[in-house]
């Protein structure tokens, strides 16, 4: 995972101590361990994200603020991706996640009516949030895994091609010195 990219889409920690609503977080932006742009930290923060963006809970964000704090990994990124599950996406990931959710658990799916209210909604809770909540821990776990490991796959894979880059690099500059001392 290229770091100098991460680096420019990541906000200061200076910056965010500043703010006057972010005060009262003052003790973990100062934790310089959890700013670390490293393979594992990178590859955790993934984790962190990823799992609580599929929880249907509310205030995602500190979950997942609280769940950097605790496994040491990256808190921007541990934060920002929980917005993987926005306004607009929430939806269509919970609804998959419920429809998991039934078949894991044999359930039968509850059918939207035309027009879905808040009345229908809370009348179908009791239903519908066991297949949720299972579906949706499914999918967490899963996601949070195959980060983790796509993440450090990813990471190793930039390094090593990196390296070898630089190695051939050096070869071309080798044999282009000594073709001009042979001429």
């Amino acid at each position: 995972m290229p770091r100098r990219f991460l680096q420019r889409y990541m906000p200061r920690p200076d910056t965010l101590r500043q703010q006057r609503s972010l005060r009262f977080m003052a003790p973990l932006i100062a934790d310089p361990g959890l700013w670390l742009l490293t393979r594992r930290s990178v590859a955790n923060a993934f984790s962190v994200g990823l799992f609580c963006a599929m929880l249907p809970i509310p205030f995602q964000m500190v979950v997942a603020a609280i769940g950097a704090r605790l496994s040491r990994c990256n808190l921007a990124l541990s934060v920002s991706l929980v917005w993987i599950t926005n306004p607009l996406t929430m939806p269509l990931i919970f609804y998959g996640n419920y429809r998991l959710g039934t078949f894991l658990l044999g359930a039968p799916v509850r059918e939207a009516p035309s027009r879905i209210s808040t009345r229908w909604i809370a009348e179908q809770m009791h239903d519908m949030l066991p297949p949720l909540l299972v579906g949706s821990l499914v999918t967490a776990i899963a996601l949070a895994l195959v980060a983790n490991i796509a993440i450090r796959l990813i990471w190793r894979w930039h390094v090593s091609y990196n390296w070898k880059r630089r190695r051939l690099n050096r070869r071309r500059r080798r044999a282009r010195i000594e073709s001009e001392f042979d001429d």
